[in-house]
């Protein structure tokens, strides 16, 4: 189940292949930002079928501000990256 702080990739639509954050988690929708494209005054709301989790949770204060969250999200790709390389 997706909560608040949730790293995830959307797997479509416009936003496919990007890093987002879960916002809120809202009946059947979940809201995601990711700072730049979406930032927290304007999220994106998907269907959870086209989002997948990559195991990385963010804390309250890197979600605090777009910046924040643009770096929290910076870090997490690194460390997939990372992980995804070897």
């Amino acid at each position: 189940m997706l909560q608040r702080g949730d790293a995830v990739i959307s797997l479509a639509g416009r936003d496919g292949q990007k890093l987002l954050a879960v916002v809120s988690v809202n009946g059947q929708d979940v809201i995601l930002c990711n700072g730049k494209d979406r930032p927290l005054h304007r999220p994106k709301k998907k269907n959870p079928k086209h989002i997948r989790p990559v195991g990385a949770v963010l804390d309250e204060t890197q979600m605090r501000s777009d910046r924040a969250l643009r770096k929290a999200l910076a870090a997490v790709k690194a460390n997939l990256n990372e992980r995804e390389c070897c």
